[in-house]
């Protein structure tokens, strides 16, 4: 492998095969068009799904780029049935604080066409639940480390992982209970790390629908310059 040292550290050669302009639209009309199929799903089968799946979705999202490269990331996947019962419980007594006194009417008006509720029944259905945690800072022989555009880094990792579950042919649900604290707790995590978002994953229920609603086309999200 062809090494280069760049201000005093070693540098690989990027390498890749080119890709035509041709096959560079098809690539991406394909990629679009299977992610075009990707609904959030609240109802899941609880057929188990292997582990190695499980794995490979989490190291994809672990390929994603990070401030100076310090990937401040802790992906945590739960399978256990306790863990995930007490996951639900605390989950939902927030969220029906929140369903009852803390959102706006607006927000629970612009929630209803999407059929969501208080009840997270899918936090103990789905066979696998992953809880990113976003690490403020570094740990190092004892010694804190700076970490960079965390909010950011860890943001763009949960799109990869998004699009990982897409991809393997599982569904997902985002699922950002408020406050979130309680994870932390609840799997004793260390000081440095918070609760970023919770994902169920797993199949679909057999019949299972979703709201009938459409995505923005491209003259609303792209402004040409």
């Amino acid at each position: 492998m062809e090494k280069k040292l760049i201000n005093g550290h070693p540098h690989i050669l990027y390498q890749r095969p080119p890709v035509s302009p041709d096959q560079l639209l098809q690539n991406s009309k394909n990629f679009y068009n299977e992610m075009d199929q990707r609904r959030t799903v609240r109802e899941f089968d609880t057929k188990p799904v292997p582990l190695e799946v499980m794995e490979n979705i989490i190291l994809t999202a672990s390929t994603a780029p990070s401030g100076a490269h310090k990937q401040p990331w802790t992906f945590c996947l739960i399978s256990d049935p306790e863990i995930k019962k007490k996951i639900r419980e605390t989950a939902e007594e927030e969220e029906k604080i929140s369903y009852s006194h803390r959102m706006p009417e607006d927000w629970k008006n612009d929630l209803k066409p999407l059929g969501t509720d208080w009840e997270k029944p899918f936090l103990e259905d789905a066979p696998y639940l992953i809880v990113v945690f976003k690490q403020s800072y570094g740990i190092q022989n004892g010694e804190k480390v700076q970490h960079y555009y965390v909010q950011e880094s860890v943001g763009i990792a949960c799109g990869f992982l998004i699009a990982a579950i897409h991809h393997a042919g599982l569904v997902t649900v985002t699922h950002t209970p408020s406050p979130m604290n309680f994870l932390g707790k609840i799997l004793n995590r260390p000081e440095n790390e918070k609760p970023f978002l919770l994902l169920p994953v797993g199949y679909p229920k057999t019949e299972t629908y979703v709201p009938d609603i459409h995505r923005k086309n491209l003259e609303e999200i792209l402004v040409r310059y």
